[in-house]
């Protein structure tokens, strides 16, 4: 089996992409590309899924039991623990919103809206809502015939997305916001994948390098160009660049880009609230205020990561005791392809 170790590596990248913008935000920095991460993620998660079922007799409940017992457990735990920060120092978590609706709705990924948009108590959970609406859709598309299964679902994802457009404000114009078109894209990029495409590596590292460049011009795009577009795009160029370059040439994969590949959902997940506490940490020791944001950056990413050893790793290994220990596996390791 071929190992995709640029899929690792760009995940640990977009975890420490989307924390780094937060911690630029907390200070008014500069850094909102940083935000893009996530559509990277979303890009990553329907190549993963794609190449994970394709070519096999995929059983739907199996798919969306492995997805539920490897996303549902940690984020409940980071949820309770939020909601136990929140309680005990609200004045730390003022961009948190938390009542017992919220918390439930949560909990199964159906909180609250607030001007339109999905505001679960883990703020950064939101991502994981259109992750597990497009888990659903998924697994409806594995009770298919494989030879339908693609242009069902890419069809289905924009379908959804040109709902959006026509629907009142409320829970199913949120769930079709033009975001969930970067799933459809991850999963283009995966069939032409497997179906053995291939790129000179300069053309593959160009096309990563246009989805770079673009995202770091995105601040001189109009402000009201639909995420999918400003930062969507440019996400599967990257990823479609990265994939196609390794194809082009393979390469050995170095230990801590891979390791921070395999914790980047933990990273994603525990940031917001391990920053809130790293902050807390650095006003108390007296940091200079110049060296705040680095020291709550290292500071996050590092606890961040040991939780992953802590929490994670014994959880992925008690749920999911056949998960393969190298990085995502074209086809038979969907258990390492968790996009969060």
């Amino acid at each position: 089996m071929t190992s995709i170790h640029s899929i690792q590596y760009l995940r640990g990248l977009a975890a420490c992409a989307v924390v780094c913008f937060h911690v630029s935000e907390q200070f008014g920095g500069p850094f909102d590309v940083g935000a893009a991460g996530v559509d990277v993620f979303f890009v990553i998660s329907g190549f993963i899924m794609w190449v994970t079922t394709a070519g096999s007799s995929a059983d739907p409940w199996r798919f969306m039991g492995r997805r539920i017992t490897r996303i549902v457990p940690l984020y409940w735990i980071v949820t309770l623990l939020t909601t136990a920060g929140i309680l005990l120092k609200p004045q730390f978590f003022y961009s948190h919103f938390l009542n017992v609706a919220n918390f439930v709705g949560s909990l199964f990924f159906l909180p609250v809206l607030q001007e339109d948009a999905l505001q679960p108590i883990v703020i950064q959970g939101w991502t994981l809502c259109y992750e597990m609406m497009f888990y659903l859709v998924f697994t409806l598309v594995l009770f298919l015939g494989e030879r339908w299964r693609f242009g069902v679902l890419v069809s289905a994802l924009v379908a959804i997305v040109a709902l959006h457009f026509v629907l009142p404000a409320g829970y199913a114009r949120a769930f079709t916001d033009p975001v969930v078109i970067e799933f459809a894209a991850g999963v283009v990029v995966a069939r032409l994948w497997l179906q053995g495409a291939r790129l000179p590596l300069g053309a593959a590292l160009a096309l990563a390098g246009a989805g770079f460049f673009l995202l770091a011009a995105g601040q001189l795009f109009d402000a009201d160009l639909p995420r999918a577009l400003r930062w969507g795009l440019p996400a599967a160029l990257i990823v479609a660049g990265a994939v196609f370059a390794e194809r082009a040439r393979p390469f050995k994969p170095a230990a801590l880009p891979t390791f921070l590949g395999d914790a980047s959902y933990s990273i994603y997940l525990w940031h917001v609230v391990v920053g809130v506490l790293a902050t807390g940490v650095v006003l108390r020791i007296g940091i200079p205020a110049a060296l705040q944001p680095a020291t709550i950056l290292v500071g996050t990413l590092a606890f961040s990561a040991v939780l992953y050893l802590v929490i994670e790793k014994p959880l992925i290994t008690l749920l999911h005791p056949q998960r393969p220990k190298a990085a995502v596996k074209a086809r038979s390791a969907a258990a390492a392809g968790a996009a969060e």
